[in-house]
């Protein structure tokens, strides 16, 4: 995997990946930050992982939304000290059970992003299943 990070202006950059897609980031709040695209990175990652794990058991879901909070160091490096997921999952065929199971899946042995963190970011999860009104 290969990417590149070009300076456009001011503190706003745009990330290219080897597969040809564009990010911009900013540090000045004029874009998503670093900081904050890591965060999104653990959302998104961990979600797929609950998503595809439910999917595999033959599960029907609607939606699936991760609500992260994350606390920052005071000084600097101001790096991530703590980070919550909240996942909630609208579905007509998922348990509690299950979807208890995908989220610690992903959180203990898929989403590389989570595990990349581990040791240094105290990791936290919950979850909220709604049952789907749609049949």
């Amino acid at each position: 995997m290969k990417a590149q990070v070009s300076w456009d202006k001011d503190l706003t950059f745009t990330g290219t990946t080897d597969s040809g897609y564009k990010t911009v980031m900013d540090g000045s709040g004029n874009a998503v930050s670093p900081m904050e695209s890591v965060l999104l990175a653990v959302g998104a990652c961990s979600s797929i992982d609950v998503v595809d794990i439910l999917k595999k058991g033959r599960h029907e879901i609607e939606s699936c939304e991760c609500e992260l909070e994350a606390d920052r160091a005071d000084d600097a490096p101001r790096v991530f000290t703590k980070i919550h997921a909240h996942y909630t999952v609208v579905a007509s065929s998922v348990t509690e059970k299950a979807l208890a199971r995908a989220v610690q899946l992903s959180t203990e042995k898929y989403c590389s992003v989570m595990l990349m963190l581990t040791g240094n970011v105290e990791i936290t999860t919950s979850y909220t299943l709604v049952e789907s009104t749609h049949n």
